[in-house]
């Protein structure tokens, strides 16, 4: 084995330890970690706002105020929102649970007639005794938990804001890392917007409740690729059965929004983001599970621009260049 080889050999060997080692770091300082990378993903879509208010000679705490202002007005008009449609779904809890006992009767006549063995008594208490209400109250205190979590990544952001200086020369790679990430967020933000529009509006219109409620998880589950819209367009027919029953509305909730979800995804959004991160599929499927194990649903909303800026810096770097071209789809 020649001495390059060699030299090879122990790069990636102290690539592969130095990852575990900061992987195991990460795990542990999440609950830092993960409002502070929301925090800066929140710096770089208020940027162009506040250096915009910069240019047109607005003091520079002013715009910042204006920003931390737009975003705290619009997470506490969501947030009352959010707790409007449960407290209303919480009213009408006793209303499901009748019908989830009217559609275990039915379903017992059914298993009755094709002669199947099955404890009815056991199945009525049991649909009788789901804690529909606490449940209901239980997601809104997970709502509420969000808020609290959300002044933290505020607090972060002001400080990052006020730090930042749109006018100072930067270096090649920050320059690259600014550029794909805006691009990115500003698709990301803008797609994530249409489609909780009208995935909302439409499930709005088909009369279901909690139809804000499923309009804003269409948001939010947009930044996640592939899996966010999955769980978008299932999250509302466990609702709409309970409320429709097997009918053509509860059809609707699962065939329009998947509409919605498939031509957004698929057609639109590559077409004007392109390639901006440079990353393959597979690897964003993988920082998807990476990221997840690491920090959670949290981590899901984070793993594609925290993998890109990992990959615009490994090609940077002569030693980690071969990485870099992997994460790309690319042969080193």
């Amino acid at each position: 084995m020649d001495g390059d080889s060699n030299q090879r050999v122990i790069v990636g060997s102290l690539v592969i330890l130095a990852t575990l080692a900061i992987g195991v770091a990460l795990a542990v300082m999440r609950p830092v970690l993960v409002p502070l990378t929301l925090a800066l993903l929140v710096t770089y879509t208020l940027a162009p706002l506040v250096d915009g208010l910069a240019r047109l000679k607005v003091p520079r705490v002013i715009g910042l105020l204006v920003a931390l202002s737009l975003v705290a007005g619009l997470a506490f008009l969501l947030g009352l929102l959010v707790a409007s449609s449960v407290n209303q779904l919480s009213e009408r809890g006793p209303e499901y649970q009748q019908r989830l006992i009217q559609m275990g009767n039915s379903l017992l006549e059914w298993v009755r007639a094709r002669g199947l063995p099955i404890e009815e008594t056991t199945l009525q208490e049991r649909l009788a005794a789901l804690p529909i209400t606490s449940m209901i109250l239980g997601s809104l205190n997970q709502v509420l938990a969000s808020i609290s979590t959300l002044l933290l990544v505020l607090v972060f952001v002001f400080f990052l804001m006020s730090g930042r200086r749109h006018d100072v020369p930067r270096s090649e790679v920050w320059v690259e890392i600014d550029r794909r990430i805006n691009r990115y967020l500003l698709v990301k933000v803008a797609s994530s917007t249409v489609t909780g529009l009208l995935t909302g509006l439409v499930l709005w219109a088909i009369g279901l409740d909690l139809a804000v409620v499923f309009g804003l998880l269409a948001f939010v589950l947009n930044f996640i690729p592939s899996l966010g819209s999955i769980f978008a367009v299932i999250l509302p027919l466990p609702v709409a059965l309970v409320q429709f029953g097997t009918s053509f509305e509860t059809l609707l909730v699962l065939v329009i929004p998947s509409a919605i979800q498939m031509t957004i995804g698929t057609v639109i959004e590559p077409r004007i983001a392109g390639q901006a991160l440079s990353l393959h599929p597979v690897t964003v499927l993988l920082s998807l599970i990476f990221w997840g194990i690491l920090w959670g649903l949290p981590g899901m909303f984070l793993a594609v621009p925290v993998t890109a800026v990992i990959k615009i810096i490994l090609d940077r770097i002569e030693a980690t260049r071969a990485f870099g071209a992997l994460l790309e789809g690319r042969r080193p």
